[in-house]
């Protein structure tokens, strides 16, 4: 068993699209219309055929509340893996996104944590072996 799917509940799909592609280096891999929204997907760049985060839209009831709670206690939504945090710490702060925690290394892993202007933290990450 492997994950195929994981989603990010977002409050704009188009403005989601755009930051996760053009900010964040990933890329679009499904767009299916529904309705007023789409089955909207990316992938990472370096593994097109990998694990697809879905960009979900957040109008349930329950999600509003639930990533008010996460974002107020510190929690990210998700968890990227990257190469070195502190350059992309650096690179992303330049393109302007808003961190929460700037790069920590506690043990054996560096973390950092942004705002995804969609109303998420998420969290990046390098594990040392």
């Amino acid at each position: 068993m492997k994950i195929y799917v994981t989603s990010v509940f977002v409050d704009d799909q188009a403005k989601a699209l755009k930051f996760y592609t053009e900010v964040l280096g990933f890329v679009k891999k499904t767009e299916i219309p529904l309705g007023e929204a789409s089955w909207l997907t990316v992938v990472s760049a370096e593994q097109p055929e990998g694990t697809e985060l879905l960009l979900e839209p957040d109008g349930h009831p329950a999600v509003g509340p639930y990533k008010q709670a996460l974002v107020e206690d510190g929690i990210p939504a998700a968890s990227f893996a990257v190469d070195d945090v502190h350059h992309e710490h650096e690179r992303l702060q330049a393109l302007g996104v808003r961190f929460t925690q700037a790069p920590l290394t506690m043990g054996n892993v560096t973390m950092a944590v942004f705002d995804d202007t969609c109303g998420n933290l998420i969290q990046i990450v390098k594990v040392m072996d």
